[in-house]
């Protein structure tokens, strides 16, 4: 069980005026407001965080958004201070030991939110890895937007689900129910397609991370779950799939979709190419031979279950 929570509550009589305030053209907007004060404001913020995580048994994620505390326009921002941030925090893992907390605070967090973007490789500091979640909507937009159409495709959503989990990361993925608070129809079947793809390929996604010492062939993005390795084709391949180093490591290789088997073969780097024999692979290579025709699912995964030597 998840909450989001927004920082900013504009109808709040006390939450001052700023630069993302919807009154803040107002014709009195810049001019002093003493009945608008943020620490009158940070009580009640502080109050309502303690209520969610009192009355509504274990939650397991709390998402704040959103802080910014920087000035624009002669406009001060709001930020940790604003926030109470420290001291927030502190209650919320007090009252729910457990949970996780975003970033979202100004202070850290147990995570990274990059938001409406992909990142182009594992997310890290000096070095050091860093846990993150993409922030993701189907179409752009946060919350239900009747004119805007520019839908990810469920191809597209389930690729960036593994590139993602490839990296380290978690995806969170948003929808936007309509006035009547429904599902639109093409949400409603972008997430029934991912959740058939899920059904079969849940065990490259769920409980897996990062691949850890291999190396992903070209047009693929590797998962790990203990001993298997998944292969996240991006790109259908003719006829052979080569994964680099993992020759004599693999004790067996299938199709995720319907469980079939793989052949795996070991290509001598000094076999001469024929006319319909294909040469050699570098030294440690394994082959696996793929159908002609790629399987019938938004994105192919070939399982290896790995030999106990490859995860030394």
């Amino acid at each position: 069980m998840g909450l989001y929570h927004s920082l900013l509550d504009w109808h709040h009589p006390d939450f001052p005026y700023d630069f993302h305030h919807p009154r803040r053209d107002d014709a009195d907007a810049r001019e002093a407001h003493p009945e608008r004060t943020m620490s009158e404001y940070r009580t009640y913020l502080h109050n309502q965080v303690r209520e969610l995580l009192t009355h509504y048994g274990t939650i397991d994620y709390l998402f704040f958004d959103f802080s910014y505390p920087w000035e624009s326009d002669g406009w001060k921002g709001k930020g940790k201070e604003d926030w109470g941030s420290e001291e927030l925090l502190a209650m919320v893992r007090t009252l729910q030991p457990g949970i996780i907390v975003n970033d979202r605070l100004d202070i850290p967090g147990d995570l990274v939110t990059p938001e409406q973007y992909q990142p182009s490789a594992a997310m890290e500091i000096d070095g050091e890895l860093l846990r993150w979640e993409a922030c993701q909507t189907l179409n752009g937009s946060w919350g239900y937007d009747r004119d805007n159409c520019d839908f990810k495709s469920s191809d597209m959503i389930v690729r960036m689900l593994a590139d993602t989990v490839s990296k380290g990361g978690n995806l969170l993925l948003n929808i936007g129910p309509d006035g009547r608070g429904a599902v639109c129809a093409t949400d409603e079947r972008t997430l029934s397609e991912i959740g058939e793809w899920m059904r079969l390929h849940r065990n490259a996604i769920v409980g897996a991370e990062a691949a850890q010492g291999f190396t992903a062939p070209h047009g693929t993005v590797l998962t790990q779950r203990n001993d298997r390795l998944y292969v996240h084709l991006l790109h259908w391949p003719f006829g052979h799939l080569h994964l680099p180093d993992l020759a004599g490591k693999v004790r067996f290789a299938r199709l995720l979709n319907d469980g079939s088997e793989l052949k795996m073969t070991e290509l001598s780097p000094d076999k001469v190419a024929l006319t319909t024999e294909p040469g050699g692979q570098p030294a440690g290579t394994l082959t696996c031979e793929l159908p002609v025709r790629c399987p019938d699912v938004l994105l192919p995964v070939v399982e290896l279950y790995l030999e106990p030597d490859a995860l030394r």
